[in-house]
């Protein structure tokens, strides 16, 4: 079942990320100027909206995706270091004290929802298209290893 992230949930420590992430940051950058909820909407139809346990959101699933592709680490290496960089949970929108997710479940939202590879492609075109737009990231073209797509 999936319901709608909204923006991070409130914590004491949420002011934190104002002292550790800088402002010039490039994952506070992104997460500022790039509005992810097409990738709720691309996905929608991807899950059952009226049973089942509650998925992780699709839009910090696939920025967890961005991550390794910015970032060239394997799936337990985006986990793990989201687990203590500040700016991968600033930008994974969570709390500065939140579980990360099992890298395990990389695996299955890429097999489940992502089945169609060419979605994959699509979703990190469209959100290379909008940094590239906002002057986030200069390069107009990215590589991503689609090993385990």
């Amino acid at each position: 079942m999936l319901i709608q992230q909204q923006k991070i949930q409130l914590s004491s420590y949420s002011g934190l990320y104002d002292l550790i992430v800088p402002k010039d940051n490039l994952l506070r950058k992104i997460n500022e100027l790039i509005d992810f909820s097409f990738i709720y909407e691309e996905l929608l139809n991807k899950y059952c909206s009226n049973n089942g346990r509650h998925a992780e959101s699709p839009v910090r699933m696939f920025k967890y995706l961005l991550l390794k592709s910015i970032y060239t680490v394997s799936d337990v290496d985006v986990v793990e270091r989201s687990r203590y960089d500040m700016s991968f949970k600033y930008f994974l929108e969570m709390t500065p004290e939140e579980e990360v997710i099992n890298p395990s479940s990389l695996t299955k939202f890429r097999k489940l929802r992502l089945k169609d590879t060419d979605l994959l492609n699509l979703l990190i075109g469209k959100t290379v298209t909008i940094a590239i737009e906002k002057g986030i990231i200069k390069s107009k073209s990215i590589i991503v290893d689609a090993t385990h797509t």
